[in-house]
């Protein structure tokens, strides 16, 4: 959460640049003449700081589905004398950037992403032979909204300008590009030109970067480039990701209102599996349980899902989250420490 010493411009800076960080060659500059600020090394300090907290992940991009590469939804049912064992084991794979207990049998949900579909299954396959546990395996077949911009001025928390994102493919990212894409997925440097950075340690021109940045965005490659903030140290500490069974005939119709609902983050539908009959996920991110709830219960009745088969699995413990890495060498890995979370009781 922001400090209560936290300079008085924190809260405005991290608001709005999470969809649209400029793309100008000196950027901060433009932040600082924004906010008022004496100059772009005031706004570097500020980001810098921010950073330290961990308020602040990385200024970088949210690829659009298939974009860069594959990702999965994945869950386990873990004993709970092994869940920090497994979930080291899970942290320990390079392409798990989400990593989360709930509350529900299947405890341990994770992320996996990867080049490509064949890559994530020999993962997959690798990680159940070495914990010895089946995985439940819950490809997404169709985004209706993905955006996790977070609005610290109003009680509502997502970001408002995140429902009018739009929700098709984006254009694959080309194979010239991928050293590009890396960059982007690592964050831009808080340095006072940092495309000029980026272009130098790739061998290309700072035009060139600046001109894919702005074509990745226009063909919906990039779902956003900006701030990307960490939503439970800003203070947003309770999640829920809530599920629901329905006719495949009517999930696009229920999902088009589930998505437009106040304190939705996600809304995606995912193919089933042996024992998880759901196809509609939703995830909601508020300050507190009961605000959760709240939005919850309310989007339930206006997406009209009363009547379907439903389930609420709020979060206990983060182990980790981190930014998608597509274009990472896979021998490459980052030392993770598990984050506890206060456990909710219901």
């Amino acid at each position: 959460m922001l400090q209560a010493s936290a300079h008085p411009s924190d809260a405005e800076l991290l608001n709005r640049w999470q969809q649209r960080f400029p793309l100008s060659p000196e950027p901060f500059e433009e932040l600082a003449a924004e906010l008022g600020l004496a100059d772009g090394a005031a706004v570097l300090a500020r980001l810098k700081a921010l950073e330290r907290q961990g308020s602040l992940s990385r200024i970088g991009g949210i690829w659009a589905p298939r974009a860069a590469g594959a990702g999965l939804l994945c869950a386990m049912a873990v004993p709970a004398e092994r869940l920090d064992e497994v979930a080291q084991r899970v942290n320990a794979r390079v392409g798990v950037n989400h990593n989360y207990e709930r509350e529900h049998a299947f405890n341990l949900w994770f992320v996996l992403t990867g080049p490509d579909a064949a890559c994530l299954a020999r993962e997959l396959d690798a990680l159940e032979r070495e914990c010895q546990l089946p995985t439940l395996r819950l490809p997404m077949e169709r985004a209706y909204r993905i955006n996790l911009g977070f609005d610290l001025k109003t009680p509502h928390g997502p970001d408002c300008e995140a429902r009018q994102a739009r929700n098709r493919p984006g254009v694959p990212v080309a194979a010239e590009d991928r050293a590009l894409a890396a960059c982007v997925e690592q964050g831009l440097p808080l340095v006072a030109r940092p495309y000029a950075a980026w272009a130098s340690a790739i061998g290309w021109d700072e035009a060139r970067v600046q001109a894919s940045l702005h074509r990745w965005l226009a063909q919906g490659s990039l779902r956003r480039f900006g701030l990307i903030v960490r939503h439970h140290e800003l203070g947003f500490g309770a999640n829920a990701m809530c599920v629901f069974n329905l006719p495949d005939e009517c999930v696009d119709a229920h999902a088009q209102l589930l998505a437009q609902q106040t304190g939705v983050t996600l809304c995606y539908r995912r193919s089933r599996a042996p024992g998880w009959p759901y196809n509609l996920y939703c995830m909601f991110h508020g300050r507190e349980r009961g605000e959760v709830q709240q939005w919850l219960a309310q989007a339930v009745e206006a997406a009209g899902l009363d009547g379907f088969e439903q389930q609420q699995l709020f979060s206990r413990r983060r182990f980790k989250q981190c930014g998608a890495r597509y274009f990472r060498p896979a021998e490459v890995a980052e030392g993770v420490e598990i984050t506890k979370e206060e456990p909710h009781h219901v």
